[in-house]
């Protein structure tokens, strides 16, 4: 007889609340992170701006990432047209998605309230929320990567190696996604097989080898094949300083994020003749917001100068992403939100990601984003594991319990460890770290609530204090903006926690009643933290959640804006041409790719600084009417290049009457409108910003 499998009704209402935190309002946001979003109009018009993941129609430059997840944004727009849902909708699905996974992948073995909870705290941590709301590819990475745990943990369960196989394929299709960041969870893959599986040494070394070399295969097939295709065959593999996807994975992408290096501003936009440009700086991987009217809405500089970096960082603004210093959509000068308004610019080191070290997840930096629940989850693996224990088996032979415990650890720890000492990295990357803490607090709770009903020797103790510990780091994050609702999580917390500690020997169904209710309290905070990128808007090229956002967004989606007169001027005067025009970085390109639909070259890539175009060929295409205008930004993030510098001495300079309007344009969004006092002359170029020279290029003699 076959058992009817009933319907989790909890399930069901938190995957409601998944999609309602992941979905609502995200059609209030046109544009969301205009580089990707470039991207997918490009790629919308033709098979090979798919494969490559262009980021003009014309197939000049790529974005600075693998394609996989821009592939489904694109067929998302190719179904229901190109809107800033349309590409938001792949993330969204995968962040619903993800909380269902990590519900069956922990209910097997802990039980269906330890997926329930599990599945809860993954469904509101805050990053996570963000990012989903969002077309950064963060969401389906962390999609993928549970797919290949789910795969893993058949493997184990059934003895097959496809499971296994497809696992580490999986993990392979995640760095198609966003490359070495995929890896962090190797080490957890490797553990959890050699541990688990029942199999002799041999083969599980086996097995695993052949793994790794499928994970290897799939990881590098796309990038092998746009390395070994012609130069002229293909886009320019953007971000990368020799036109390679493997040097932009292991370098732009890779160690640098790690040591947060900087290599330097080069001459980017194209070098000599005949020679690549000198490296250039790494440190900007979408760093600014898309919003148009950051700078506007936070008080930026009246003069027209960019703020200064977070402090530890020396060029942290510079040469930017979406938005950033002047090039970006919008154009405002503010490379991102200030003061209280950013996690990036309000906190110390590169990017506000705090201070480097051991405890820097704890710190306010970054701790609001993700760590909420951390203290609790330490706790609940050291419950799973004494809860577990048994004097007949030798130390090293765990049950199913402990060993996927150590499964979810070593996701947990060496992700951590990354972000404890890395040098480059944004609040969104955080995501990473969500499944393990998730799983680790629902496994980890119930195991704590198993100890304390029945062990009567410290063990029975971790529960109040994990509540207490939990309780104090929440404390410490929400006194950074309420002390008045500081203390009441204080109150409640702590007043949960040591009714648990008075009532401890009492055998009563209610005592569990009292730690379930303080496992709610605890999930308070950091749900308001995940409903506010829904409640004030968010920011879409660098995702967070948090109060600040309030005073950030100005109550409401921003999106890049565009100059309506400058494409009157350029779509009269650039009839024939490939490209519309061109200008230093993809920053100020994207806005106009979306609006048009046509090519605007980003001369120097993401940054502005990737050696594309020497100045003979800018000549050659001159020559062959390829392009007739070039646009500089007055804070031209590659001042160095030769192509550069050859337009400004050889180019004419074209009266900013005839493209600048002199006041916000009809396309600019309501936000930019009601928020442009104070501007200083913001208006202008294209995205808006200040000052700014349109060049009329033209054949040399």
């Amino acid at each position: 007889m076959v058992k009817q499998r009933r319907i989790d009704w909890f399930l069901i209402g938190i995957a409601v609340l998944a999609a309602f935190l992941n979905f609502w309002g995200v059609w209030n946001d046109d544009t969301v992170n205009p580089y990707y979003t470039a991207a997918v109009t490009s790629m919308t018009e033709s098979w090979s701006n798919f494969f490559y993941g262009a980021l003009d129609p014309s197939g000049f430059v790529t974005v600075d990432k693998p394609p996989v997840a821009l592939w489904l944004q694109t067929i998302s727009a190719l179904i229901f047209g190109i809107h800033g849902w349309s590409v938001i909708l792949p993330q969204a699905l995968a962040g619903v998605g993800s909380v269902l996974l990590l519900y069956f992948l922990v209910k097997p073995t802990f039980g269906s309230w330890a997926a329930r909870i599990a599945a809860l705290i993954m469904a509101t941590t805050p990053i996570a929320v963000a990012v989903s709301r969002t077309n950064n590819v963060d969401s389906i990475l962390v999609f993928v990567l549970l797919l290949g745990a789910w795969a893993l943990f058949k493997a184990v369960r059934k003895g097959k190696i496809g499971f296994l196989l497809l696992a580490f394929v999986l993990i392979g299709v995640g760095f198609n996604v966003k490359m070495l960041q995929a890896y962090m969870v190797v080490p957890a893959f490797l553990l959890f097989y050699l541990i688990a599986a029942k199999l002799n040494w041999k083969k599980k070394l086996l097995h695993l080898v052949i793994a790794l070399v499928m994970m290897l295969g799939v990881s590098v097939s796309w990038a092998v094949i746009v390395d070994s295709t012609s130069a002229d065959a293909r886009p320019y593999v953007g971000s990368s300083q020799t036109n390679s996807v493997l040097e932009l994975a292991f370098g732009y992408n890779g160690m640098e994020r790690l040591l947060g290096q900087e290599t330097g501003m080069g001459t980017g936009g194209g070098g000599q003749d005949g020679a690549n440009s000198q490296t250039r700086s790494s440190n900007n991987d979408n760093i600014a917001p898309d919003a148009s009217t950051e700078s506007a809405q936070n008080g930026s500089s009246m003069s027209g100068q960019p703020p200064q970096p977070p402090s530890g960082s020396t060029n942290g603004m510079n040469g930017g992403g979406p938005g950033g210093n002047g090039g970006g959509p919008g154009g405002g000068q503010n490379g991102g939100k200030q003061g209280g308004g950013s996690k990036m610019m309000g906190g110390t080191g590169m990017f506000g990601t705090g201070t480097a070290g051991p405890l820097r997840l704890f710190q306010t930096a970054l701790g609001d984003q993700i760590s909420w629940l951390l203290p609790m989850a330490l706790f609940g693996m050291a419950a799973i594991f004494i809860a577990n224990w048994s004097r007949k088996r030798r130390f090293f032979q765990w049950n199913t319990a402990q060993k996927e415990m150590a499964f979810w650890a070593a996701w947990l720890i060496p992700v951590a460890g990354f972000f404890s000492i890395a040098g480059f990295f944004h609040h969104y990357y955080l995501i990473m770290l969500a499944p393990a803490i998730a799983a680790l607090t629902g496994a980890g709770f119930m195991a704590l609530l198993k100890l304390y009903r029945k062990n009567h020797g410290v063990p029975g103790y971790l529960l109040p204090s994990a509540v207490v510990a939990t309780t104090g780091l929440q404390m410490f994050f929400i006194a950074q903006y309420s002390m008045l609702w500081m203390g009441v999580v204080g109150v409640i917390g702590l007043g949960l926690a040591t009714t648990l500690f008075i009532v401890k020997h009492k055998q009563a169904s209610w005592t569990s009643w009292i730690a379930i209710a303080s496992l709610v309290a605890l999930l308070l905070a950091p749900t308001y933290w995940a409903l506010t990128p829904m409640m004030y808007g968010g920011n879409s090229a660098l995702p967070e959640a948090g109060p600040q956002l309030k005073t950030s967004s100005g109550g409401g989606f921003a999106d890049a804006t565009v100059n309506a007169k400058l494409i009157s001027y350029l779509e009269e005067n650039s009839s024939g041409t490939e490209f519309l025009f061109g200008t230093t970085d993809a920053s100020t390109a994207a806005p106009y790719i979306i609006k048009t639909g046509e090519s605007v070259m980003a001369l120097g890539g993401f940054n502005g600084t990737d050696p594309i175009l020497t100045v003979k060929e800018l000549k050659q295409m001159i020559k062959d009417g390829k392009i007739k205008y070039f646009y500089l930004p007055s804070n031209n993030k590659a001042s160095s290049s030769d192509v550069v510098a050859w337009i400004e001495e050889n180019g004419t300079k074209v009266d900013s009457s005839e493209w600048s309007d002199e006041t916000t344009d009809a396309t600019t969004s309501a936000t930019t409108s009601e928020n442009s006092q104070g501007r200083g002359g913001m208006q202008g170029g294209p995205g808006g910003q200040s000052g700014g020279t349109l060049y009329k290029l033209t054949e040399e003699d």
